[in-house]
């Protein structure tokens, strides 16, 4: 019996937004901490940052090396940056966060490496969109704002990518909180997708005509939506 409840214990799936919303619950009444998040594009981080600006002092990490043309990705960071102005612009008051006091939003451009991305891609240039290559992708960038988080003294590090349905939430979690470890920088878990985060961050595109693409950035989802 024992071992049976081990193996449902192992089984079970982790609900990363409950984890959040309890850790948020728990900075209620406390100095805002430093948050260090890696972004993959605007449209995705709308929702992220209206969610998280009334609870940390977050500074977004641009760093997509897997977008392979340049234009492409010049075209990502505009619209990041502009989204970051708009919501500064807004002053210290979100409607969308009922009203709290929220912090301005900070960003640093990491530098655009698509050799890095092709170099962890090797080898696994067939796998198919969602597997392998995208985990490993994923870490790539991970790594990268766990790095930075430490040199910066950060409090938390976290990404934007759990809220698409495209992405393996659990996945970028398991990752995380093993450079967490790795690092010394505590792990913001999330499933951002979670209390219609992904249809707010829809809903948010539309009202800062935010650019949408419809694709990762990659040589090979751009081959797989041909």
């Amino acid at each position: 019996m024992m071992e049976r409840r081990q193996v449902k214990t192992m089984n079970a799936v982790r609900n990363y937004q409950k984890e959040l919303d309890k850790l948020l619950e728990g900075l209620c009444g406390k100095e805002a901490p430093t948050l260090f998040l890696h972004s993959c594009c605007a449209p995705c981080s709308s929702y992220v940052l209206e969610y998280l600006r009334q609870y940390f002092r977050i500074t977004v990490f641009y760093y997509n090396p897997n977008i392979s043309m340049e234009e492409e990705y010049r075209k990502r960071v505009a619209e990041q940056k502009r989204l970051i102005a708009a919501y500064n612009a807004q002053g210290g008051v979100d409607a969308g966060a009922a009203g709290r006091q929220c912090f301005p939003i900070t960003v640093v451009e990491g530098d655009y490496e698509p050799t890095a991305f092709f170099q962890i891609a090797k080898g696994l240039e067939q796998c198919p969109e969602g597997g392998g290559r995208c985990f490993a992708c994923y870490e790539l960038r991970l790594r990268k704002t766990a790095g930075l988080a430490r040199a910066g003294q950060y409090d938390y590090f976290a990404t934007t990518l759990t809220i698409s349905p495209l992405k393996n939430a659990a996945k970028l979690n398991e990752i995380g909180e093993r450079l967490a470890a790795e690092y010394g920088v505590a792990w913001l878990p999330s499933d951002f997708k979670k209390k219609n985060g992904y249809k707010r961050s829809i809903e948010l595109s539309a009202e800062y005509g935010l650019y949408r693409q419809d694709y990762c950035g990659c040589v090979y989802s751009h081959r797989e939506g041909d």
